[in-house]
């Protein structure tokens, strides 16, 4: 325990109260391209310490920049904190008891920690430079970006937690000049990624680009078709809100019983914050309940929430480590890595329509299920050919949807979220 919170540990001891420290630190840089020339520079440095109080039912908040504090601020940060208890009215229920942390491998990576800006810059101009490189008939755009954090999670039941976490995302975003035509690509990683990784996001963006210049809007469609992980993402989006233990416990979730068929058989849906590498993992949450894989549909039965202390003790459930926060927040219930499991059936030479990427989630209701999702990209695909389309709408509902939902074999990571092809029942107009 670093020697702030020891002292500040020390202080809340010594009150009639409970207590939760919660503390970060890390710093980041960020890299942003426009027009194959590396535009803007940026690099910060954060630090705080949260504090919740629990006193006579009542939950008390508030939180400092920085962690180097003297011993009369540190006195006066639990003093302020207990007032606020005072006069709150969120209701008090407990803070986790200390439970065995899982090993998480491969969130954390020193190349990344100890990187000088000066290397990390030299990095983006290198991305710009095989922009320029690689630069067809259009314009390429994107961003790197490094971050390193050190947080923990200390309380009065005992739990005393620390961890240190990396982070590199890159992102590509490809617009045609001489006819309307873009794509993008985004990835995150753990660790460090060379010129390769560089490489492989421009290619991408470049490939959508190319097929959305040549894509016309196709004839309506109502029947079955193929959405790529891309658009299953966007789906699952729509789709989530229903597993959040506030929005179940406030009754404006679609789901309220476990064990009820909500998908087909073929759909599992998991969140596990324990998958070695991903951008997602870690090995205990912002309340240090440890991280876990949780089922959310298993075989199309409804098999459990997302689920944070305070909403899991108010419906008799236990946490499944999924509050998240920063030292300027108190906790809030969101999910870690997302993954649809594979199912039995190839889909990777499926000939009919196919669904690359869709957007507008925000605009969707996620309590009654339907949507209409402008197409970003998609694909009639016949005898080997592929016709690309955009600009129709994917329309429905859905929870009727999961209800044809049939994962293929091969799975692709995007960022935090893992899925294979699906096939579904859908509509287009």
């Amino acid at each position: 325990m670093i020697d702030v919170i020891e002292s500040l540990a020390e202080i809340l001891n010594s009150k009639n109260v409970e207590w939760e420290i919660y503390w970060e630190s890390g710093r980041s840089g960020s890299f942003r391209i426009e027009r194959e020339a590396l535009e803007r520079s940026q690099r910060k440095f954060y630090s705080g310490i949260s504090l919740r109080v629990g006193l006579n039912g009542k939950l008390g908040f508030s939180y400092i920049t920085g962690i180097h504090h003297s011993l009369s601020e540190l006195e006066k940060f639990v003093e302020r904190t207990m007032k606020l208890a005072k006069v709150s009215e969120v209701p008090f229920r407990g803070f986790p008891v200390p439970s065995k942390v899982p090993g998480v491998k491969g969130i954390y990576d020193r190349r990344i920690e100890e990187i000088p800006f000066e290397d990390a810059h030299a990095l983006a101009l290198q991305y710009a430079e095989k922009m320029r490189e690689l630069k067809g008939k259009e314009t390429l755009s994107g961003s790197i970006s490094l971050a390193f954090e050190r947080y923990g999670v200390v309380n009065s039941n005992g739990v005393e937690l620390e961890a240190s976490s990396t982070y590199m995302g890159v992102s590509t975003y490809a617009v045609r000049e001489d006819r309307p035509g873009n794509g993008s690509f985004y990835q995150s990683y753990r660790s460090l990624q060379g010129v390769e990784a560089l490489e492989e996001a421009i290619l991408k963006a470049k490939e959508d680009a190319e097929l959305s210049a040549r894509a016309r809007k196709v004839e309506p469609y109502d029947g079955e078709l193929v959405l790529e992980p891309e658009a299953v993402m966007s789906v699952v989006e729509v789709l989530l809100e229903n597993f959040y233990g506030d929005e179940v416990y406030y009754g404006r979730s679609r789901f309220f019983t476990l064990g009820e068929p909500v998908a087909s058989d073929a759909f599992t849906l998991v969140d596990d914050s324990t998958l070695e590498g991903l951008p997602g993992s870690y090995p205990f949450d912002g309340e240090g309940t440890p991280g876990q894989r949780s089922y959310l549909i298993e075989n199309g039965i409804l098999k459990g929430f997302l689920l944070d202390h305070t909403y899991a003790a108010l419906l008799g459930l236990k946490s499944t480590g999924n509050a998240v926060r920063s030292f300027r927040t108190t906790p809030s219930i969101g999910a870690s890595n997302l993954v649809v499991e594979p199912g039995e059936e190839s889909l990777e030479d499926f000939e009919g329509v196919i669904i690359k990427s869709v957007f507008g989630e925000h605009t969707a209701n996620p309590v009654s299920g339907d949507f209409s999702l402008p197409v970003g990209l998609g694909y009639v695909v016949k005898n080997g050919e592929v016709i690309p389309f955009k600009d129709n709408m994917l329309v429905g509902n859905v929870f009727d949807l999961l209800k044809t939902a049939e994962p293929g074999r091969v799975v692709k990571r995007i960022s935090s979220f893992m899925a294979p092809r699906v096939k579904v029942h859908a509509k287009i107009v």
